[in-house]
């Protein structure tokens, strides 16, 4: 019995003795932005072109041109509804203004010879040939002529406008794009009855949803006692959620001047300076409003670890880096802080756990046991 108690103790003793516990965090990918951070706020991506496209007609969908993702250019005809019946009031329109140009024609002809009578019976008049009341026949003659084209321009007017306003109706029954952009959703199908403004159940308002994808910004909500640290062309970064590990060059381009009473907060819009296809209406954002503009140089992520990890082992600067429970010692070329972090340019990478604070004990190849440093 007390040969199994000593093995026992002797077992714990090993496990015990077995490693070093020591503190170990992880690199990290930073960027030098964040050591010139003056506010962080979160937001949304919005653009400042988006339309809801609905008819100003009412009918039914017989065309739809365009799907999701699609790009279309300013005016193009996106969709159309049933209008034979507008086309044909289009060509009777057409068909009584060369009636009207026609009795116009007749018209003048008239006049023309009412004017040649004239003309023959104030010569007559004169040398006495003919009465004078045959020579007021023709004048009237001539004032009725006169008037008779004058009422056929009048009516060629008329007919020209009744022309344009079918054409403009049946103009109606095509609906096209208001601007350039992308084709967001679509709201109604082939078939679908469409009326302005409508809001029943069976009938539909709009028909698709586009933005312009050159004016997406960034919509912030920056806090009234924050207000002084924003101002119009302020620098800033943009990480988005989708793409966690970019960043995108941005400035403020306009502060709305209006407090939200609810939230007491100012509506700021951040405009980017860096495109990109991938930036999407509504993704969720993260902007840093930085004290200056960022030179070439710092835009790229670089890797830092907690000082702690940093030893120097005679003239060179090394840190311990775990892996399968034991260490390695890497030496390691350090540069500038960013908050409580320093810059490691060379000899780590990011994911490498390194151990904090190694004391003597730690050589390369020791065995460690570890408790997990704070991320930064």
């Amino acid at each position: 019995m007390l040969v199994i108690i000593a093995v026992g103790l002797l077992i714990y003793s090993k496990l015990r003795s077995a490693g070093i516990e020591s503190e170990v965090a992880t690199v990290s990918t930073l960027y030098p932005s964040q050591a010139f951070t003056l506010l962080n706020a979160t937001g949304y991506v919005v653009p400042q072109t988006k339309a809801d496209v609905a008819s100003k007609a009412t009918g039914r969908l017989e065309k739809l041109d365009v799907e999701e993702g699609l790009y279309v250019k300013k005016d193009q005809i996106i969709a159309q509804l049933e209008n034979r019946d507008l086309a044909a009031s289009l060509n009777q329109a057409a068909a009584n203004v060369a009636v009207a140009k026609t009795e116009l024609m007749k018209a003048e002809a008239e006049l023309k010879e009412a004017t040649l009578a004239l003309n023959r019976a104030r010569a007559l008049v004169l040398k006495k040939f003919v009465s004078q009341e045959l020579y007021d026949a023709e004048v009237a003659r001539h004032d009725k002529a006169v008037a008779a084209v004058e009422s056929a321009k009048s009516a060629i007017a008329a007919a020209e406008a009744a022309y344009q306003g079918a054409r403009v109706s049946l103009d109606y029954t095509y609906i096209r794009a208001p601007f350039d952009g992308i084709i967001l959703s679509k709201n109604a199908d082939i078939g679908d009855i469409l009326a302005p403004f409508s809001s029943t159940m069976l009938s539909k308002g709009t028909v698709v949803s586009m933005a312009d994808m050159n004016t997406l910004e960034v919509e912030v909500d920056v806090a009234e006692s924050n207000l002084g640290r924003v101002h119009v062309g302020q620098p800033c970064e943009v990480q988005l959620d989708a793409f966690p590990d970019g960043r995108f060059r941005c400035s403020v381009d306009r502060i709305v001047p209006t407090v939200d009473r609810t939230k007491a907060t100012v509506l700021v819009k951040v405009r980017f300076i860096d495109k990109d296809e991938r930036i999407l209406p509504d993704m969720s954002a993260k902007v840093a409003f930085l004290s200056r503009e960022l030179a070439p140089d710092q835009r790229n992520p670089v890797f830092g670890v907690p000082p702690a990890a940093i030893i120097g082992r005679g003239a060179d600067q090394v840190a311990f880096v775990l892996k399968d429970g034991r260490v390695k010692e890497v030496p390691v070329e350090t540069g500038d802080r960013i908050g409580d972090w320093v810059v490691v340019k060379k000899g780590l990478r990011a994911g490498d756990r390194v151990v904090l604070s190694p004391s003597e004990k730690i050589r390369d190849g020791a065995e460690v046991r570890v408790r997990e440093a704070e991320k930064p």
